[in-house]
């Protein structure tokens, strides 16, 4: 189905384009509707083409090692995909699918060199569709990534942190507390031989000045250490939070892939009816 030159005057990509431009460019590429959910293109077909989305909504999708389905672009209005395929003329890497009604533009190669060798500048505007679709990518493998949870925790740790956690972790341990006894024990004793001669005699209040300075400055400490525990948790959840709805959206895509083979099988077998009866 031919293009009019006033709906690619409406397209972000061709808006530096001229009228006549337009209208060579018009009379070159295909415009054509897809139904939903119908496949605009799978992976392995050829390619040569790309698509620009004048309205509606398309999905285009690839399969991971796990050989389950990515979501790695959803075009809108004014959005461009299969561009990679179309200028290495390559096969499509990707499957693209229409997720409603979509009216698309088809481009061919040629249709881009017509349009370069006339507007240069239009090649800095398909460059820069492209910058989008590298980054686009490189967000969703940074969101899909595996983060180590002890990197994580380190990255977001200061000094104090540190030594809050090594203060608590030896304060909680059998070291500490032997440790601490036996000074009460040698402490004491030195001072009841010493009797008079004793700086700090019975009942040891010199000692308890010290247990109590000693006490005031642990508490805060193992305080900021149980904070770090909770901070620690918190991003724990976080990715278990990130990973169950990671798992959630897959199932429910299978789901919907059950529902479509469903009813393909319903199809056909309602085909099968209608034909068997003609065969007896």
């Amino acid at each position: 189905m031919p293009c009019s030159p006033e709906v690619l005057k409406q397209v972000p990509l061709f808006a530096l384009l001229d009228d006549d431009e337009l209208a060579i460019l018009a009379a070159q590429v295909d415009l054509k509707t897809f139904a939903p959910r119908q496949r605009i293109y799978k992976t392995g077909d050829p390619g040569g083409r790309a698509y620009l989305v004048i309205s509606g909504v398309a999905r285009v999708t690839t399969l991971d090692h796990d050989h389950q389905d990515v979501v790695v672009d959803e075009p809108g209005e004014g959005d461009l995909f299969g561009l990679a395929s179309m200028l290495d003329d390559s096969p499509h890497r990707t499957d693209a699918i229409a997720r409603e009604e979509c009216v698309c533009v088809e481009i061919d190669r040629q249709d881009i060199f017509a349009l370069i060798e006339r507007k240069p500048h239009a090649g800095m505007d398909l460059l820069t569709v492209l910058g989008r679709q590298m980054h686009a990518a490189q967000d969703l493998v940074r969101s899909r990534a595996m983060r180590n949870l002890n990197e994580v925790i380190e990255e977001r740790t200061t000094t104090g942190e540190h030594i809050a956690d090594a203060v608590a972790h030896f304060g909680g341990s059998w070291s500490f507390i032997i440790t601490f006894a036996a000074v009460l024990i040698v402490y004491s004793s030195t001072n009841v031989i010493l009797g008079r001669r004793a700086w700090d005699p019975y009942p040891f209040i010199l000692l308890n000045l010290f247990l109590s300075m000693l006490a005031a400055v642990q508490a805060p400490v193992i305080m900021m250490s149980q904070n770090r525990q909770d901070a620690r948790d918190r991003v724990r959840s976080e990715m278990d939070f990130d990973v169950n709805r990671r798992a959630e959206s897959e199932i429910q895509g299978l789901a919907e892939k059950l529902h479509l083979v469903n009813e393909k099988v319903g199809d056909l077998e309602d085909l099968l009816r209608e034909r068997l009866p003609a065969v007896k």
